[in-house]
């Protein structure tokens, strides 16, 4: 506006020394020009000194902008760019934020539902086991006999396992058990379990049409057999083998009373340590074993022990044979018990002698 104003001012100036101007010497006829006096008139110089001022000013207000330097900011504008910039951040920040809480959900997700499939998917069977210590109480006891061993399946699982509780047998004329025992050599053996003991070969007994040979005879504390309920404080297995590998087991029931002679030879031949075997040079009768009366009980059972192979033919011999209190309190401070429960009788045909 000032500018204007000068410009304006300037023009006026010049016009009106224009006006006041005498004339020119060509026109009177001169020959020596008069000099301008426009050129240092007042107004001609206000005019300069004023245009130079403008440009000097618009020179000094570009020069800046010129160079490329930022215009100075007003103290409202700062504080709006800094709000701006931490809007800005914090923007950012909440989208990471979201982003790492979105990453943690779908964890959870995939981490409960990797949880849902493997608590649907039942276990896989145990595999199958093949130990082979037993023992008659605690975990490895009878109860558990099948677990021990896959092959001792038929110790939880059989229909025919002994021993039983024998009642309401069936009456018959049975035929006599033939006994051919002979003196023979034999080896005792304390095999963790009981007294085993190993009789030389040419020992049989004749029953039901068959032959069987004596293997060997063991003890049990308690009596295994019940006869009506009623059990023994002992009893002794004698264990027969057929040429075809049927087995017979002879049960003599055992209670106090006289000496018995052929349990004192065994007794006097025990091994000094568990698993050791004793070879006297001596020989033994097992007629010694045997009752006065042979009238017996006869069903169809399995080994007592595992792995509780069935198709054993028992015959239980009605009259107990008889053991010192000494000779029975030898065995118990061995085996204090040594004798499997009573298992379910599952209907088979007990038969007995008139």
């Amino acid at each position: 506006m000032r500018t204007s104003i000068a410009l304006i001012a300037c023009c006026f100036v010049i016009a009106t020394a224009n006006a006041a101007d005498p004339p020119s010497s060509s026109e009177h006829g001169g020959s020596k020009p008069i000099a301008s006096i426009r050129p240092n008139a007042p107004g001609s110089s206000g005019a300069a000194s004023s245009s130079s001022a403008s440009s000097s000013a618009s020179a000094a207000s570009s020069g800046p902008m010129g160079k490329g330097r930022a215009p100075v900011l007003s103290q409202r504008e700062r504080e709006d760019q800094a709000e701006a910039e931490l809007s800005a951040k914090i923007a950012a920040r909440l989208t990471i934020m979201r982003a790492n809480q979105a990453a943690r959900i779908a964890q959870q997700a995939r981490a409960k539902k990797a949880a849902a499939i493997i608590a649907a998917t039942p276990p896989p069977p145990p595999p199958p086991r093949h130990g082979t210590h037993w023992a008659y109480e605690g975990e490895d006891g009878p109860a558990n006999w099948n677990k021990v061993n896959v092959d001792w399946a038929r110790c939880g699982s059989g229909s025919r396992q002994s021993p039983i509780d024998i009642r309401d047998g069936m009456k018959v004329d049975l035929e006599q058990i033939t006994f051919d025992y002979h003196p023979s050599s034999f080896s005792v053996t304390d095999n963790g379990h009981t007294v085993q003991v190993q009789v030389g070969g040419g020992n049989f007994i004749t029953v039901q049409n068959r032959m069987y040979e004596l293997t060997e005879f063991h003890f049990h504390r308690p009596s295994e057999e019940r006869i009506n309920g009623r059990g023994y404080e002992m009893v002794a297995h004698l264990v027969h083998r057929d040429g075809e590998g049927h087995l017979a087991v002879l049960a003599l029931l055992m209670e106090r009373g006289k000496p018995q002679s052929a349990v004192q030879t065994v007794w006097n031949n025990l091994p000094l340590e568990k698993f050791d075997t004793a070879a006297p040079s001596i020989v033994l009768d097992p007629n010694d074993l045997l009752p006065q009366r042979r009238d017996y009980f006869t069903f169809m059972g399995s080994m007592t022990t595992p792995p509780c192979d069935e198709g054993v033919l028992w015959l239980v011999m009605k009259e107990p044979i008889q053991a010192s209190p000494a000779q029975m309190a030898l065995f118990s401070r061995l085996y204090p018990y040594n004798a499997r429960p009573v298992q379910p009788s599952s209907g088979r045909i007990i038969k007995e002698s008139n």
